[in-house]
């Protein structure tokens, strides 16, 4: 992408408020983004529409500074994101939309579990998708400046998708960060991965579950996701079999030479398939084996917790 960042002699629709740096400082910064959004081919009038009212966001800052370590337990995590509410929800929301799933798996290969998995996990099946304006959330992050290069090329995506006409300035929200819509995807993952299910001509993951459902599983097929295949299970371990982690991989059948066992049920895998073992808290803890397609959901959010969580929903709202 070119790239020119001299001040253009515009009259910007910039409104300045409680700026953690000073105000000329944002309208340079944002005429920058005009000149290099111009020069990428985005029209005047959707900057215009994009940045009016826009200014740095002092919640955004705080939200971005104030990330903490991520140090929680798996029996905490899970506590926090898995409980009957959520599984109710997601029954409900299934139930409604089950002729949806089933033409998005015909397309895409990705069975309605993982799918309604990821949508449970990161909008609560569309209920939670933040209300942050992404074009001031990203341009308040790309100006403050820790992580400018990555939110400057996040803004310079958004703003190609305001240009390509999928959503409405006031209409493309997420959050502090700019994760966006029901499936949470960052711009650039948008114009990479998002589909237009139902054939209106817009990519639009905001409002229509057709686009929402068939863009989470776009990503998960070009992650690797394999068809027909479970993502792993929760598995009894007998003492002295040690939980190695994702990278330590044997066929099942080995694990099962060792003891290892469904929690429940039978074996969602053949005994040729590639399985780790993983006891997010340790030894005793609760423990998973999982299988290839574990790794298609950490490309989605690379975290063993988010992931196991997405698998369990996804099995139980589907159940």
């Amino acid at each position: 992408m070119l790239t020119r960042r001299s001040a253009l002699a515009f009259a910007l629709p910039v409104v300045f408020s409680s700026p953690v740096r000073a105000a000329g400082d944002f309208r340079n910064f944002v005429a920058g983004v005009y000149a290099e959004a111009t020069a990428a081919g985005i029209r005047r009038a959707v900057l215009d529409a994009a940045f009016a009212g826009v200014a740095p966001n002092q919640s955004v800052i705080d939200k971005d500074r104030k990330q903490a370590e991520f140090n929680m337990t798996w029996a905490r995590y899970r506590a926090l994101v898995i409980n009957d509410k959520r599984i109710a929800d997601g029954r409900a929301a299934v139930a409604r939309n089950r002729a949806l799933f089933t033409q998005v798996e015909g397309r895409f290969g990705v069975g309605a579990s993982v799918i309604a998995g990821i949508w449970g996990l990161e909008s609560s099946f569309g209920v939670q998708t933040g209300n942050y304006k992404v074009i001031e959330a990203l341009a308040t992050l790309a100006w403050e400046g820790r992580r400018a290069a990555f939110f400057r090329g996040e803004l310079m995506a958004a703003l190609r998708i305001l240009n390509n006409g999928d959503i409405a300035p006031g209409s493309m929200t997420g959050s502090y960060a700019g994760a966006m819509g029901q499936p949470q995807f960052m711009p650039s993952s948008f114009l990479r991965l998002a589909v237009d299910f139902d054939g209106d001509g817009r990519r639009d993951i905001w409002n229509s579950n057709a686009d929402v459902l068939g863009s989470i599983a776009n990503y998960l097929a070009r992650s690797g996701w394999r068809p027909g295949e479970a993502w792993g299970q929760p598995v009894r371990v007998p003492a002295g079999v040690v939980a190695g982690g994702r990278d330590v991989r044997r066929p099942l059948s080995e694990w099962t030479r060792l003891g290892v066992a469904p929690t429940s049920g039978r074996w969602t895998a053949s005994g040729e398939m590639p399985s780790a073992l993983l006891a997010p808290d340790g030894p005793g803890s609760e423990t998973f084996l999982v299988f290839n397609n574990f790794a298609a959901i950490r490309r989605y959010n690379p975290s063993d917790f988010y992931a196991i969580a997405v698998g369990l929903i996804g099995d139980w709202v589907v159940a």
